[in-house]
């Protein structure tokens, strides 16, 4: 062994030994309860010094309504402007550029941009395959705008195609958006096409919702037009708290579709005017959610203690080790069981991982068996699509014709992916398994994972015989 291998052996032994501590410390109650949770893509979970600092910040300060003159409005005024600075500071965006908008979630971001951005006829709105219905839900606003919607295709290990362009923009304003991170595939995509996309005459919306709380996002070095990010998938608390990151230069552009408590310098009834209020307290409708905000710099101030490098480091070993377990498990027979969407390597990719189980016979296994299997041994992981409709297509293969005669043909209101999958055909997987990991995951928690998949594939083969 060299002294170059030596060296990374004692920093990956030291970095394990870190969030090995930082599971009995702060994350004990996953074995106290004998919980193995693999599903940080859906939810952060919070550290104990989290609720700790804030239960004893709670006893200790009377806080209001901050749109008032006040002491306790004017305390709670206070914290919000703080904790806006306190964001910026964590995402390393220039005040003079960014400001924050505090939303309910990373989707009430989006949703802000998507509604006031000046879509014309003649606008083009550019997006990847691979994003969030969040997202995707910027189209409807953009087509009855009159803009074209051009979507970029992805690639075999849904990264997008290399052969992939995105077109010049016209002159009527155009968006770009695309996520840091898929939090179908977990694939890191190029934070350059926030560069690139600009260069070509687009506003830029970066979904860093999947992205942020596993990877340092510095936004001097990305300076995408718009960021969006949601607290409790960084970490865990509060939750109904998103923040929307903007370049104050665009957000002037925007055209915001009404007012609301808070969002306006006036309002006349009798003379049927109004006036909003500048840069983020123009999009903050109503009262904004100051006891959460209040929770969340803490949980900024966890990380990093952490360290944001340290913490992508642990998940590319977590994820390795996911990618070896799904890699090794067969059947009976020898025969693979799992089929991998996406990336097979840590390369470029974060610690997210879609799969599925094919039994015997080779087809999938309806991934809602094998969801409850493990819920019945104490093991989170997510089924299903994840909202992530264009990945989701583009892994599972399905045909566009019969897809979409199947969603017209299913009556609104009774859509199930159960009646889809019976409407498409056996032969096609309508859904995935979802399996994350983040902060607290220990090689201990993947020992049981490997564990109840063995047991699993072990139990197809005992029914199939």
């Amino acid at each position: 062994m060299t002294t170059t291998q030596m060296e990374r052996t004692e920093e990956g032994a030291g970095l394990r030994e870190t969030f090995e501590a930082l599971r009995r410390t702060e994350f004990a109650r996953l074995d106290d309860g004998g919980h193995v949770y693999l599903d940080y893509t859906g939810s952060g979970l919070y550290a104990d010094c989290q609720v700790q600092d804030h239960d004893s910040f709670l006893e200790r300060h009377v806080l209001g309504n901050p749109h008032s003159e006040n002491p306790a409005s004017q305390a709670a005024t206070r914290i919000v402007e703080d904790a806006r600075g306190q964001v910026l500071d964590f995402f390393n965006a220039d005040p003079e550029e960014y400001t924050v908008i505090f939303t309910s979630n990373a989707s009430a971001a989006l949703k802000l941009v998507g509604e006031a951005f000046p879509f014309r006829g003649g606008a083009r709105f550019v997006l990847l395959e691979d994003n969030h219905n969040s997202v995707q839900g910027i189209r409807v606003y953009a087509e009855a705008k009159g803009a074209d919607i051009t979507y970029l295709p992805l690639d075999g290990e849904l990264r997008l195609a290399a052969d992939a362009e995105i077109p010049d923009a016209p002159a009527a304003p155009s968006l770009f958006a695309f996520p840091g991170q898929s939090n179908f595939s977990g694939v890191k995509h190029p934070l350059s096409l926030v560069d690139d996309a600009r260069a070509k005459g687009y506003r830029t919306v970066l979904d860093a919702a999947a992205y942020a709380p596993t990877n340092r996002l510095d936004l001097a070095s990305v300076p995408a037009d718009f960021a969006c990010v949601a607290f409790y998938k960084m970490f865990g608390l509060p939750t109904g708290l998103g923040a929307l990151l903007a370049r104050k230069e665009a957000l002037a552009e925007l055209e915001r579709p009404w007012f609301a408590g808070g969002t306006v310098e006036f309002v006349s009834v009798q003379n049927h005017v109004h006036r909003l209020r500048i840069d983020a307290e123009s999009f903050e409708d109503g009262t904004p959610n100051f006891l959460g905000i209040a929770a969340m710099p803490r949980g900024l101030a966890f990380l990093s203690d952490v360290g944001m490098d340290n913490v992508t480091r642990h998940v590319a070993e977590m994820t390795e080790r996911v990618l070896d377990i799904l890699d090794c498990a067969c059947l009976p027979d020898g025969t693979p069981a799992i089929e991998i969407y996406g990336p097979k390597t840590t390369e470029a990719r974060g610690g997210t991982v879609a799969f599925n189980l094919r039994g015997p016979s080779g087809d999938v296994l309806p991934f809602g068996d094998v969801e409850r299997a493990a819920s019945a041994v104490g093991i989170s992981l997510r089924g299903g699509c994840f909202c992530n409709p264009g990945a989701a297509e583009r892994a599972l293969d399905l045909p566009p014709t019969e897809a979409l005669e199947c969603f017209q043909g299913i009556p609104r209101g009774s859509f199930t992916l159960k009646k889809f999958a019976r409407c498409i055909g056996e032969e096609h997987a309508v859904g995935a398994l979802r399996v994350s990991v983040g902060i607290p995951t220990t090689h201990a928690d993947l020992d049981r994972f490997q564990e109840f998949l063995n047991d699993f594939c072990r139990s197809q083969g005992e029914s199939a015989g």
